[in-house]
């Protein structure tokens, strides 16, 4: 059996940095292939024709969309190495809520405070400072979400990473101040080989996040 695996990405995706990661704590190579999300290639509408957008996995010639459901199908198949979700049933079902939990609440607030000005930056500061810290009190005095081993949520929560130097720079706020034990959870995280690779450079966000705003005449 082959097992022809590509990615379909973008740059900054804080979700293909996800998929990026989960594949390599696996030690599972694969075919990258920078995807513009703007621009609607024919292969990205063919292998995710219902929301047309990156990441998408494929294996064997078949797609696998949204970012969660690829760590998800990757830890399946690729079960004989590093477990990424837990074996036992609640434990897995925490884990997914606190998946589910950051791409229903993080995503918006968090391009609001780079991408915004005035009240809607305000207030979406406020509220991205909150899940913040709800985070921070879930992973109380644990290394990592997944208690001593780095884990899904982990995953789901560290592809934001790259983009916390310019939620702070546009934001004006220090997410060190509002949520220290966040920050040293990610330094612990930062240092594994899978993350060091799959990370964008925030300094290079940031210059993507100034054309960005520039486009959305917030500049």
């Amino acid at each position: 059996m082959t097992n022809q695996v590509i990615l379909l990405d973008f740059w900054p995706s804080m979700f293909g940095m996800r998929t990026k990661i989960a594949l390599a704590e696996k030690g599972v190579e694969y075919e990258y292939k920078e995807t513009d999300p703007w621009v609607k290639t024919p292969l990205l509408i063919e292998m995710n024709p219902v929301h047309k957008k990156i990441p998408v996995l494929i294996h064997n010639g078949k797609p696998i969309c949204e970012s969660l459901i690829q760590i998800e199908y990757i830890d399946e198949v690729w079960s004989d190495t590093y477990p990424i979700l837990p074996s036992d049933p609640y434990e897995k079902s925490q884990a997914r809520f606190w998946g589910e939990f950051i791409d229903r609440k993080f995503y918006d607030p968090s391009w609001k405070v780079w991408g915004t000005k005035g009240e809607e930056q305000v207030a979406a500061r406020k509220e991205l400072i909150e899940h913040f810290k709800t985070l921070e009190t879930e992973l109380g005095d644990k290394p990592y979400y997944g208690g001593e081993v780095f884990g899904f949520v982990d995953i789901a929560l560290i592809g934001y990473y790259s983009w916390f130097k310019a939620m702070e720079k546009f934001g004006e706020f220090s997410i060190e101040k509002e949520a220290p034990k966040l920050i040293e959870w990610t330094k612990r995280c930062i240092v594994r080989e899978s993350v060091i690779k799959a990370m964008a450079d925030p300094d290079n966000i940031i210059q993507y996040a100034c054309v960005f705003r520039k486009s959305l005449g917030v500049e």
